[in-house]
């Protein structure tokens, strides 16, 4: 009580935000405190609107820009636990503009009030979190002026994300599994409800000249001492996200990519760690499991070397642990060492088709 007392009283200050999401979410620092600082506004402008006060704080909605596997979803999922409010995930590429076959955009709040246990106030101040926001760009590049042939899953959902980013009172359906039946709805204001936008923009996301893309002696080398280029809002309309809804994302943040160092503190120093995940799993089957550096260095260079970031490291020790996993209850009172020799041999014959899907 005295805890939910205190939030109420004086919101979590950007530091202390930042200081736990630093916990669970390795590297990335930059997007932290700019992720910090917009949660903190976030809850002072919840906390002036339940003291009936008139604010001019503006919704800090939130749009992450990185490749996959840098930590956008992870920071968005830890934030929601970090402020103790409501939090889904939908992808942006299952909703359509009104008129069409498929999603309405109201769902996803829909999605949000179910999470809440269809409280309209927590609703209210929850957290939605839009995937894949650059599978939406516009993909006719005829006029600018909305003439031209309709894009129902580009443009049309950027058109009607807009009223619930900038803060609308809308109906949307008590049952997700029946949205269409328009007779059982409830009315929720959106004005406090923080939307965080995720994408990877993969085409902008290049290195920012051909410097990086040397080929030849030294090439490496170059390309990993080149900064990836800040991708300005200007490209991002080019790239075919709509003025007005990126006018109403006010922090944009880039995530970098993620480098071994990085990935290596994620197998290891989370809480939430995989690598404490498979020892509490084999302790219970009496095998005390141990995670040598060298093992953990493979599993770590296989994911980068392919792309796959932090994500695609539970994929690979998945594969790595499977014969371990499924003969633990028959081999009781053992000690395993997934050393580097141990991951070569389980990873030399791993298609990388199968961590992709």
């Amino acid at each position: 009580m005295e805890s939910s007392a205190r939030r109420e009283e004086a919101p979590l200050t950007p530091r202390e935000i930042f200081e736990r999401l630093d916990r669970f979410v390795i590297g990335q620092d930059a997007a932290k405190r700019a992720v910090a600082i917009a949660a903190h506004n976030h809850l002072k402008r919840i906390q002036a609107r339940r003291m009936r006060r008139q604010s001019l704080i503006k919704k800090s909605n939130i749009l992450l820009i990185g490749p996959t596997g840098s930590g956008k979803t992870h920071i968005a999922r830890n934030l929601a636990d970090i402020l103790h409010v409501p939090f889904t995930t939908v992808d942006a590429t299952e909703y359509t503009e009104a008129g069409y076959y498929g999603k309405d955009v109201e769902v996803m709040v829909s999605d949000l009030l179910f999470k809440a246990n269809h409280s309209v106030e927590d609703t209210q101040r929850g957290i939605i979190f839009i995937d894949e926001v650059d599978k939406i760009a516009r993909r006719t590049q005829g006029a600018r002026n909305g003439a031209g042939s309709r894009d129902i899953g580009g443009e049309g959902v950027q058109q009607s994300l807009l009223k619930l980013l900038e803060g609308r009172e809308v109906h949307v359906p008590m049952n997700v599994t029946q949205a269409w039946n328009k007779s059982d709805f409830v009315q929720v204001d959106t004005r406090d409800i923080l939307f965080i936008c995720a994408g990877t923009f993969s085409d902008l996301h290049d290195f920012g000249d051909d410097s990086a893309r040397m080929m030849g002696f030294g090439a490496d080398a170059a390309g990993a001492k080149k900064k990836e280029k800040r991708i300005s809002t200007r490209q991002l309309v080019d790239f075919g996200m709509m003025a007005e809804f990126l006018g109403r994302m006010p922090v944009m943040v880039q995530l970098e990519r993620l480098g071994e160092p990085e990935l290596l503190r994620v197998l290891t120093e989370p809480p939430d760690a995989i690598t404490r995940e498979f020892k509490e799993l084999l302790s219970l089957d009496d095998i005390e499991l141990e995670f040598p550096e060298s093992g953990l260095r493979e599993v770590v260079r296989y994911s980068v070397a392919r792309g796959l970031g932090a994500r695609g490291l539970r994929s690979i020790l998945e594969h790595v642990m499977s014969d371990v996993m499924f003969e633990a209850p028959e081999r009781r009172h053992r000690q395993v060492a997934v050393d580097a020799e141990f991951v070569k041999a389980r990873l030399s014959s791993l298609d990388d088709v199968e961590l992709n899907a």
